[in-house]
C-alpha cells in the first residue's frame, strides 16, 4: 500500500508545527499587548466622567494613535486593512511582501487601532502576522517557492486559531475562503500549525472558549420558521453592509482636508462620545456579544428599540473604522452585527409572544454563523468557528440553516466573498507586476465539473505560454501526463510555470476553465 507521507511532508508538518508554535508566541503577545491598551482605554473614559481634563489625556492620545499607525501604513501600505488580502494575493504569486516590517508593523499598529476602541476586529491582523511567520520561517530553512506558500498558509491557519482559540476553523478557513487547495500537504501542516499554535496560546491564557454563551435549550423543531426569516434577514444586511464597505470606501477617498495615511482621526474622533456614553459596545464587540442575553431582559418595546440603535451604530461606525486605512480586521465587528441581529429578532418575537424568551440565546448563536457566511462566503468555517468560540456541539442543524439561508440570499443578490472583493481590488492597483525570472514553480488548480476541459485531452488544450502541467493528482494517485490523457472532473492539475508568472497564469487558467476559480 503506498504511504500516505512522504519525507518531504513529514518535514513539512514538522516545520509547520514549528510555525504554530511560534505564531502562538507572536500572537499570544497580540491579544495580551490588546487586552492591556483596551482596559486601559476603558478606564480613561471612566475617568473622563470624573475629571473632564481625562478629555486632554483623550484627544492627545487618539492624535498619537493616528500619526504612528498612519506613518507605519504610510510606509507599507500593506500593513493597512485585515491583511487576509495579502495572504490570498501571495498565496497565488501576484504579491510579495518582505516578512519582517510587515509583522512588526502590523504587530504595533493593530494593538494601537484595535485597542483604541473603534470598532474593528484582531483576526485579519492575526491571521497576517501568521502568514508572515510561515514566510519568515520558510526562508530561514530555505524551502522552494511552493513549499514556502505551504508554510505561508500554516502561519495563517495559526494566526485564526490563535486569535479565537479555534483550530479546526482556523485550518477549515485557509482551505475554504484563502488558498483554497484542499491537497493533502495543505491541510495537514495547516492543521498542525493551527494545533499548535492554540496549545501555545492555550498555556498563555488558560483553556477557556472565546465566547461563553451558555444555552440549554434545544430549539424545537417547530420554531423552526424563525431560523428561515433570520437567515434572510441575515443575508440581506450582510449584503448591505458590503455594499456599505466599498462606498464608505469611496468617500473617503475624496476627502482633501486630511491626507490618506491620517484618515483615522475620523473614525478616533467619533468615537469619544460613543466610549463616553456607551462603552459596553465599543471595541470588536466581544463585550456587547457577551452582554446581550442580558441586555434582553427584562423585554419591552424600549429593549428592542435599544437593539435597533446599537446595530445601526455598530452597523455604521465598523464600515467607517475599517474604511480609514488602519491595521485591523472585520470578523468580529460582522459576528457582532449578527450578534445584535439575533438578538433584536428573538426580543422582537418575544414581545409579539411568538417565541419563547429562552430561546433567544439560541438565535443570538446561530445568527453569528449567519453573517459570517453572509459576507465571507464560508459556510463550513463559520459553523466550526461558532462551535468552536462558543464551545458546544448542542446544535449544529440550526446553525447550518442560518448560515445556508445567509449565503444563498446574499449570492442571490450578486454578493460575492468580501475578501475576494478586496483582493481583487487590491490586484488592480498592485505594483508587483509579472516578469520572468528564469527560476520554476508550480500551480496546483483543481478541474471543476463544469470546467472547459473536462472529457478533453492534454494536446488538445492550448495552455499558457511557458507552461508544462507536470502532475495529474487524481483518487490519491499521482500521474504523469501523456498528449492523449483526458481530464476528468475532481483532477487537481499541477502547473509548472516560471516564478515570475504565477499570476497571470493563473489569470489565464481562470479563462481557460470558464469557472471562477477563487470560488
Amino acid at each position: 500500500m503506498k504511504k500516505t507521507l512522504t519525507a518531504v511532508y513529514w518535514k513539512l508538518i514538522f516545520q509547520s508545527i514549528i510555525v504554530g508554535a511560534l505564531v502562538g508566541v507572536v500572537i499570544g503577545a497580540f491579544r495580551w499587548g490588546l487586552d492591556y491598551v483596551t482596559n486601559s482605554w476603558l478606564k480613561i473614559f471612566a475617568n473622563a466622567h470624573e475629571n473632564n481634563l481625562w478629555f486632554v489625556v483623550i484627544i492627545i492620545g487618539f492624535i498619537l494613535i493616528s500619526v504612528i499607525s498612519g506613518l507605519l501604513v504610510k510606509k507599507h501600505p500593506h500593513v493597512g486593512g485585515s491583511g487576509i488580502p495579502e495572504v490570498k494575493l501571495e498565496l497565488a504569486g501576484k504579491l510579495s511582501l518582505s516578512w519582517w516590517p510587515t509583522l512588526w508593523r502590523k504587530f504595533i499598529g493593530g494593538i494601537l487601532t484595535i485597542g483604541s476602541g473603534l470598532f474593528l476586529g484582531p483576526e485579519g491582523p492575526s491571521l497576517q502576522m501568521g502568514a508572515m511567520v510561515g514566510k519568515g520561517v520558510a526562508q530561514g530553512v530555505k524551502q522552494s517557492k511552493t513549499n514556502t506558500r505551504v508554510l505561508l498558509a500554516s502561519g495563517s491557519a495559526s494566526g485564526l486559531a490563535a486569535a479565537f482559540g479555534a483550530p479546526l476553523a482556523g485550518s477549515m478557513f485557509i482551505l475554504e475562503a484563502v488558498f483554497r487547495d484542499f491537497a493533502p500537504r495543505v491541510w495537514m501542516t495547516s492543521l498542525a500549525g493551527a494545533i499548535a499554535a492554540n496549545f501555545v496560546v492555550s498555556n498563555m491564557f488558560g483553556q477557556h472558549v472565546a465566547l461563553p454563551l451558555h444555552y440549554g435549550h434545544m430549539l424545537p423543531l417547530n420554531l423552526y420558521w424563525h431560523l428561515v426569516i433570520l437567515g434572510l434577514l441575515i443575508g440581506l444586511l450582510g449584503h448591505l453592509y458590503k455594499i456599505g464597505l466599498f462606498n464608505v470606501k469611496k468617500l473617503y477617498a475624496k476627502i482633501t482636508f486630511l491626507p490618506a495615511w491620517l484618515y483615522s482621526l475620523i473614525p478616533l474622533a467619533i468615537l469619544i462620545p460613543i466610549a463616553y456614553y456607551l462603552p459596553n459596545i465599543t471595541g470588536s464587540g466581544s463585550r456587547l456579544i457577551l452582554s446581550l442575553n442580558q441586555l434582553v431582559s427584562p423585554l419591552g418595546w424600549t429593549v428592542v428599540g435599544m437593539l435597533v440603535v446599537y446595530y445601526l451604530i455598530r452597523l455604521v461606525f465598523s464600515i467607517v473604522s475599517y474604511d480609514s486605512g488602519v491595521p485591523s480586521g472585520v470578523f468580529l465587528p460582522v459576528l457582532t452585527l449578527g450578534a445584535v441581529i439575533g438578538a433584536t429578532y428573538g426580543a422582537l418575537m418575544a414581545q409579539l409572544g411568538l417565541l419563547p424568551e429562552r430561546y433567544i440565546i439560541n438565535l443570538i448563536i446561530f445568527s453569528l454563523a449567519g453573517a459570517f457566511a453572509s459576507v465571507i462566503h464560508a459556510p463550513f468555517t463559520a459553523i466550526l468557528l461558532i462551535v468552536e468560540m462558543v464551545g458546544s456541539i448542542f446544535q449544529l442543524m440550526p446553525l447550518a440553516v442560518v448560515a445556508f439561508i445567509a449565503l444563498l440570499v446574499d449570492d442571490f443578490l450578486g454578493g460575492h466573498p468580501i475578501y475576494d472583493q478586496l483582493a481583487n481590488a487590491m490586484e488592480k492597483t498592485n505594483s508587483y507586476h509579472d516578469e520572468r525570472t528564469g527560476r520554476q514553480d508550480q500551480i496546483t488548480l483543481p478541474v471543476y465539473e463544469d470546467s472547459k476541459l473536462v472529457g478533453k485531452k492534454i494536446a488538445e488544450i492550448k495552455w499558457p505560454e511557458n507552461t508544462l502541467v507536470r502532475m495529474i493528482r487524481r483518487n490519491s494517485e499521482d500521474l504523469i501526463p501523456v498528449g492523449n490523457t483526458i481530464i476528468q472532473a475532481g483532477d487537481m492539475l499541477v502547473i509548472e510555470v516560471d516564478e515570475g508568472e504565477r499570476g497571470k497564469v493563473y489569470n489565464a487558467m481562470k479563462k481557460l476553465q470558464g469557472v471562477e476559480l477563487d470560488g
